[in-house]
């Protein structure tokens, strides 16, 4: 049905664009008409109207054999994007509102070789706290953020495939005697590994309410983080368990 308001039909329309376009992220050969329709729900008539027009623009290209695929103006928007992006700028707002929430220390740790390096941080504002600088440089095989890094790259063995299946870690006294950590993976395009969103705790403040109430918190971060990387999580991280069957990890 035809909206009676045109800057609804507007938005729809817009909408209905931007759904064909990303109809072809998994289609790097192209997509016949109906195999659009199909993935999209479109009809083909829409869709041949629109794709007319988006063809004008060079959004996409038909090719003679009757395929479609995406046009030179998606490439030079990609490159632009790539020209103008700032990690930092989308990774600290989240670390701070992390920190906001929790009063702790938020990190997101990259790998470098066989360490990891906390790129960005959000210190906390209590006395007692994890002290973290930006740069700090860590071995991969000790703490939350190192596992994490490390069970997302590919790395075998029981704790890195149980870190892969459950979507995130958590380390007590591993790295410093006084400090636990809780760390999720983010990802960008494609699935590729971005890094580790962790949250740093005073070990003394560590306890199963606490991983009950921080653990949510750091996996919605690092969702968050992956949407605006434009990412999506692996099926692996989807299914998080309970906070509560960490419990043993605190007895």
């Amino acid at each position: 049905m035809e909206t009676s308001n045109p800057a609804e039909g507007g938005v729809a329309a817009v909408n209905r664009a931007l759904t064909a376009l990303l109809a072809f992220g998994n289609a790097p050969g192209g997509l016949m008409l109906a195999q659009v329709s199909e993935e999209t729900g479109l009809n083909m008539s829409t869709l041949l109207r629109m794709f007319e027009s988006l063809e004008q623009f060079r959004f996409i290209k038909r090719l003679p054999d009757g395929r479609y695929v995406l046009g030179p103006a998606v490439f030079q928007l990609g490159m632009m994007y790539r020209e103008s992006f700032q990690l930092r700028e989308y990774v600290m707002p989240i670390l701070s509102t992390l920190s906001a929430e929790t009063g702790e220390t938020a990190a997101f740790y990259v790998r470098e070789g066989d360490q990891r390096v906390c790129l960005f941080r959000i210190q906390a504002q209590r006395s007692v706290r994890t002290h973290l600088r930006e740069g700090d440089r860590f071995p991969l095989d000790v703490g939350a953020a190192g596992r994490v890094l490390l069970a997302f790259s590919g790395t075998r063995g029981g704790d890195y495939e149980k870190t892969a299946e459950q979507g995130y870690a958590v380390s007590i006294a591993e790295r410093d005697p006084e400090s636990a950590a809780i760390a999720c993976p983010a990802f960008g395009v494609g699935r590729v590994l971005s890094g580790a969103v962790s949250l740093g705790v005073p070990r003394y403040r560590f306890n199963k309410k606490v991983l009950a109430d921080y653990l949510p918190r750091v996996q919605a971060a690092a969702a968050e983080l992956t949407r605006a990387l434009g990412g999506d999580l692996p099926a692996a991280g989807a299914a998080f368990r309970a906070a509560d069957q960490l419990g043993a990890l605190l007895e």
